[in-house]
């Protein structure tokens, strides 16, 4: 099958196609541009913190707006991802709500990369051939997704022991020096 203009489509377009590793790909550089600007804004936040104390105001205004337009334009992305997903699989994109809706969205996401899209043409048009950079960008994305969560359930048992820790030696070396002014 040769690529066709309905094949190469805008990802931003709600209408057509989007295979899963296509639909991976386009997740993953979401979320790239959503982590740049939360890092952004917080870098920002502490140097108006630091160091730009007559702007500090100012620049904490403006990177709280900046980050507010990259969290909704990566929402709304990620919706028309969602859909276009859905259509692969020949179903409506109203769908894409389900991702609102706390732990459902989890188990709605993994059916999403999971579930085999409808071969040939359905009602949402033909198939959408997946790029070869998209192929590559979808697999490193799928690979991460567990390592990510992995990392995360470690962090979550590791950060409250070691902060345990950390407040029983401050603790004691309140006592010793307590102890050795007295």
């Amino acid at each position: 099958m040769l690529p066709t203009a309905d094949n190469l489509s805008h990802p931003l377009n709600p209408q057509g196609r989007f295979g899963r590793l296509s639909f991976a790909a386009w997740l993953c550089i979401s979320n790239l541009i959503l982590s740049i600007g939360l890092i952004l804004a917080i870098t920002s936040m502490i140097y108006a913190h630091t160091y730009a104390e007559p702007y500090n105001n100012i620049l904490a205004i403006c990177t709280i707006l900046i980050f507010i337009t990259i969290i909704g334009s990566t929402s709304i992305s990620t919706f028309i991802f969602i859909i276009r997903r859905l259509h692969d699989r020949n179903q409506s994109g109203w769908l894409s709500l389900l991702i609102i809706v706390p732990l459902v969205n989890l188990i709605f996401l993994i059916y999403l990369f999971c579930a085999k899209g409808t071969v040939g043409e359905n009602n949402f048009g033909p198939a959408r051939i997946t790029q070869g950079w998209e192929k590559v960008l979808g697999w490193i994305y799928i690979i991460l997704i567990p390592i990510a969560f992995v990392l995360g359930v470690v962090a979550a048992i590791a950060i409250p022991a070691a902060y345990q820790d950390y407040v029983q030696r401050a603790q004691q070396t309140q006592q010793q020096y307590n102890h050795n002014t007295e």
